[in-house]
């Protein structure tokens, strides 16, 4: 029953920070950013600032789709913050180029979150169904195998949720450092309004990560419940 109360708390809480997180965004959009850059500005000249000449900026479809790829050393923004010109677009743009500096600078973080990246894909490929059918299966035949491979995997998945957060902490601190330094926030509002952007996305990976953990305690009481 403790665990149910917590997923459901989890779960209003996650509500909260997601649409307050958008409206953060909503709002540092219409803050005109006095330098005038847009996002796509901003990312090439932080990159070049970092002496990182090998990375490509694009811009992809669809809202808050902003990321980048160490796979094919691409910052992908979304078209509200490739073209924007505002205090959010300077943020988040900041950001996914905080991710390549790492990348650049061998971060132990990101390394070894992207070494985790095949078994949390196939992980999260097997997950629902292990336990789905896994709970069914330890309910009606009393057999736990199935079960404890669901487990597992949301285990790997969870693990990963965590080590993504210094990940996106040391990327907004880059972001905001930089952004600083080179003088694309010229006032301190333009900074705070940065700084309260990346702090509510932030959040978005906290309580994602908190969720898997609560998930994995739900399932793992069920499994040691049974065996019991």
């Amino acid at each position: 029953m403790g665990i149910w109360i917590l997923l459901i708390v989890i779960g209003i809480i996650s509500m909260i920070v997601q649409t307050r997180f958008k409206n953060k965004f909503k709002k540092y959009s219409e803050m005109p950013l006095t330098s005038g850059l847009s996002g796509a500005e901003i990312a090439q000249k932080m990159l070049h600032d970092n002496n990182i000449y090998d990375v490509n900026i694009v811009s992809v479809e669809g809202q808050l789709t902003d990321h980048y790829n160490p796979s094919d050393r691409t910052v992908n923004l979304s078209p509200e913050v490739y073209h924007g010109r505002s205090v959010a677009a300077a943020a988040v743009a900041a950001h996914e180029c905080g991710h390549a500096v790492q990348h650049a600078t061998a971060y132990s973080w990101l390394q070894f979150r992207s070494s985790m990246v095949p078994i949390v894909n196939f992980s999260s490929k097997i997950v629902s169904f292990t336990l789905m059918i896994g709970v069914m299966l330890a309910i009606f035949s009393k057999s736990f195998l199935l079960l404890q491979i669901g487990v597992a995997a949301l285990a790997v998945t969870t693990v990963f949720s965590f080590i993504t957060l210094p990940v996106e902490f040391d990327a907004s601190k880059r972001a905001l450092a930089w952004l600083d330094r080179a003088n694309v926030t010229h006032s301190q509002e333009e900074h705070d309004g940065a700084k309260d952007a990346l702090k509510w996305a932030a959040m978005t990976y906290v309580i994602a990560a908190l969720s898997a953990l609560v998930t994995l305690l739900y399932y793992a009481s069920i499994l040691l419940g049974r065996r019991d």
